[in-house]
C-alpha cells in the first residue's frame, strides 16, 4: 500500500464504506463511545463524538464525569451521555476505582469502538479507569483510539497497547516527542520520514498517526503520508474531529469484516486499519480546509464539526442508495 497514490488509497477506503441499505438495523453502522470529559474539559469529547455521528455512526456515546455530562447534554440531544467516570476527589463514599471501572467496562458489550482521551485529564482515578477499560477492550477485540491524555497511558504504561493491532494512536508533535522519549527514540537525530515507523515498531506494530504539516501514518512495516491541504488556523480541538472520524471508520471496518453487505472481501484486517487511519486524516484535513475557507482567522473546533459530512463526500464519496440505482 505504501507505493499507492492518494487517489488509489482513498478508492480503497471507499470500498470499505458500507452502503446505506434498508436491511440494516440500528447499530450495524457503528456504536461508538468517547471516554473523557472532566470538570475542566467538556468540549473535546463533544467534538469527537459529534464527528463520529456526523460521519455516520448509528450511535455515539460519551462516558464522562457527572459535571461534564450535565454540560455536554446541553450541547446536543443527539449524543447519549453517561456520567459514569469519577475524578479521585469526586468518588463517593460507596464508590471505588474498581466499582467505577466495572460500570464503564460493562458498556463495552454495547460498543464497536472506543475513543479514549478527549478531555480526560491526568487525574489518577480517571487514568486508572481507562487503563482497565483498555485491558478489557483488548480481551473483547474492540478497536480503540488513544488521543490527548489517553496517550499518557501509552507513555507511562506502554504494555497496555504494545502489540495490540486494533488500535490507533494520534499524537501531535509534543505528544509524539513524549512517546518517543519514553521509548528511547531521539526524535531530533532520526530521519523525520522514518521516526513514526520506528515508534510504531517500538509499540509492537500499533498504528500511529503522527500529526503535523503532513500526517505520517505507520504500523512499523508500512508508512503512508497524508498530505491533503488543511486550514492555517491551529485552534485547539481540531484533533477531536480526527478521533471521532477514526472511530466511525473503525466501525465501518468491523462492518466490512463482518460482511454485513455483499463485497469483494479482498482487503485484510491490517490493510483496513491503515485505510481507516488514512481516511480519518484525509477527512479531517478537508474539514479544516473547508472551515478555514469559511471562517479564516476566527476558526474554532466547532466549525469543523459542520463540515464532516461534506468533507467525507468530497474526499471519499457517497455510495449510491438502492433507490438511486432504480
Amino acid at each position: 500500500m505504501a507505493q499507492m497514490s492518494r487517489t488509489e488509497i482513498l478508492g480503497k477506503v471507499y470500498k470499505m464504506i458500507p452502503p446505506m441499505l434498508e436491511k440494516f438495523h440500528k447499530g450495524q453502522l457503528g456504536r461508538v463511545a468517547v471516554i473523557g470529559g472532566s470538570e475542566d474539559y467538556t468540549g473535546a469529547p463533544y467534538f469527537s463524538a459529534m464527528a463520529s455521528a456526523k460521519l455516520g455512526a448509528d450511535m455515539s456515546h460519551v462516558i464522562c464525569e457527572p459535571g461534564a455530562g450535565a454540560v455536554i447534554k446541553t450541547y446536543s440531544p443527539n449524543l447519549m451521555v453517561h456520567p459514569y467516570m469519577r475524578q479521585q476527589k469526586n468518588l463517593k463514599a460507596d464508590e471505588t476505582i474498581e466499582s467505577v471501572s466495572d460500570t464503564v467496562v460493562a458498556m463495552l458489550d454495547r460498543l464497536n469502538v472506543v475513543v479514549i482521551g478527549p478531555g480526560l485529564g491526568r487525574d489518577p482515578a480517571m487514568q486508572e479507569t481507562c487503563a482497565r477499560v483498555i485491558t478489557e477492550a483488548k480481551k473483547k477485540g474492540i478497536a480503540f483510539v488513544l488521543d490527548a491524555d489517553g496517550l499518557y497511558l501509552a507513555q507511562t504504561q506502554p504494555d497496555l497497547v504494545k502489540g495490540y493491532k486494533h488500535c490507533i494512536l494520534t499524537p501531535n508533535v509534543v505528544e509524539f516527542g513524549r512517546l518517543a522519549k519514553a521509548q528511547g527514540i531521539d526524535v531530533e537525530s532520526e530521519d523525520p520520514t522514518k521516526v513514526c515507523e520506528k515508534l510504531a515498531n517500538a509499540f509492537g506494530g500499533v498504528t500511529i498517526i503522527q500529526k503535523g504539516k503532513v500526517d505520517y501514518i505507520s504500523n512499523g512495516k508500512h508508512t503512508l503520508i497524508s498530505s491533503g491541504e488543511g486550514g492555517l488556523k491551529r485552534s485547539g480541538g481540531q484533533g477531536d474531529t480526527l478521533t471521532g472520524s477514526l472511530a466511525t471508520l473503525l466501525a465501518y471496518r468491523k462492518a466490512y469484516l463482518d460482511r454485513i453487505w455483499d463485497h469483494d472481501n479482498d482487503m485484510s484486517a491490517d490493510e483496513l486499519l491503515a485505510l481507516c487511519a488514512f481516511g480519518g486524516s484525509a477527512i479531517t484535513r478537508e474539514c479544516s480546509r473547508l472551515a478555514f475557507k469559511e471562517k479564516g482567522r476566527s476558526l474554532q473546533a466547532s466549525d469543523l464539526t459542520e463540515h464532516v459530512h461534506t468533507a467525507f463526500v468530497d474526499i471519499i464519496g457517497e455510495k449510491p442508495t438502492e433507490e438511486s440505482k432504480l
